[in-house]
């Protein structure tokens, strides 16, 4: 039951978040995965990968209802590029220790984190 608590919990932050910030995945979904549900951190990437096929249907549905909001070419290109080298991503991440994965994901978060309080 805990486990179902904080997995509902996790997903209503990270789909709050995710709508409002763009963020949600990587960001919130997988630190959480490993902190409250015990994942590895293949395992919790994996997992938040799936999980953000639902949650960018619901947002997308949902924005695509304001005329104009959603840019459709921007879509088209970037979704095209992203999802090929998601396919290459995955696999290089299946060879990579769950240790080795954490930190490049540490020192991600900490570069993302400084530019954007820097640039704000």
């Amino acid at each position: 039951m805990k486990f179902l608590i904080s997995a509902i919990l996790i997903g209503l932050l990270a789909g709050l978040l995710g709508a409002l910030c763009g963020v949600g995945g990587g960001l919130v979904m997988v630190p959480a995965f490993i902190g409250m549900l015990g994942l590895e951190h293949k395992s919790a990437v994996a997992t938040s990968m799936a999980v953000i096929i639902v949650t960018a249907a619901a947002a997308t549905a949902n924005n695509s209802q304001t005329k104009d909001l959603i840019d459709w070419k921007v879509v088209l290109a970037v979704g095209l590029a992203s999802a090929v080298a998601a396919w290459f991503g995955s696999d290089l991440m299946k060879s990579l220790s769950n240790q080795t994965l954490t930190r490049i994901f540490g020192c991600v978060l900490v570069v993302f984190g400084v530019r954007m309080l820097w640039k704000g």
